[in-house]
């Protein structure tokens, strides 16, 4: 078959032990998953869950042991990171029950789900879609991926990240609103979920802005860490 123009490579993550990486297919993204960082949004409450898509080429697949680098986004001065566990969906399916959702996961990651805040902020004060806020070029930086079956207890695993050295994000992924078989019951009754797609599940408290020339250190127990730069455009 030919194309009209180049079709583009396949976006992939590596996968811890394998030489083989994960094809993406769909980024969906969680938000407002932790009570603590909905209140410093001006949220309370156990809201339903909603979600917003982010393209698959926003990711920036990150080697183990290596230190990513994205530039400084356009448009923004204010631009926030949110430390997120990342599910890997490994079967495919439509109103799947929380009680089956483990046997839909492949695996699990450390990614960011980087924002363009004063970008999403005005978006929402003129009830606009956020896209520009968070579907942006570089805005999904993830670790690589851990199979389900060496991750640990991941329900109860500590997620945190430093920058340049010092505490912003330090929880738990317990304190989800929405644990991640909920959310995948919740996701999988709006759309069908396929093999490749990513879950980013939601950032806990203590999101703030970033700078070019910042060195950014996350994780979550049980999944190694990620690191990355923040260079100027």
């Amino acid at each position: 078959m030919s194309y009209v123009v180049s079709p583009p490579a396949i976006v992939c993550v590596p996968v811890t032990g394998k030489s083989e990486r994960f094809p993406v297919h769909r980024i969906y993204c969680v938000g407002r998953n932790y009570e603590e960082h909905a209140k410093e949004m001006g949220f309370t409450g156990r809201e339903p869950p909603f979600f917003f898509l982010k393209p698959a080429d926003a990711i920036v697949a990150i080697e183990a042991g290596s230190t990513g680098r994205i530039p400084y986004p356009s448009l923004t001065h204010n631009l926030h990171h949110e430390i997120e566990l990342v599910v890997a969906i490994g079967k495919g399916g439509r109103n799947i029950k929380a009680a089956d959702a483990q046997q839909h996961i492949y695996g699990y990651a450390v990614g960011l789900d980087m924002t363009r805040r004063d970008l999403q902020n005005d978006m929402k004060k003129q009830g606009r879609p956020w896209c520009i806020g968070k579907a942006f070029d570089h805005s999904a930086p993830i670790g690589p991926i851990t199979p389900a079956g060496e991750a640990g207890d991941v329900d109860q695993a500590e997620i945190h990240l430093q920058v340049n050295g010092q505490d912003r994000q330090r929880s738990h992924v317990s304190k989800l609103i929405w644990n991640i078989a909920e959310t995948i019951e919740h996701l999988s009754a709006a759309w069908e979920l396929q093999p490749g797609d990513l879950i980013f599940t939601g950032t806990p408290e203590g999101v703030a802005a970033v700078q070019p020339g910042d060195l950014l250190e996350g994780g979550v127990a049980g999944l190694g860490s990620l690191r990355l730069g923040i260079e100027s455009a």
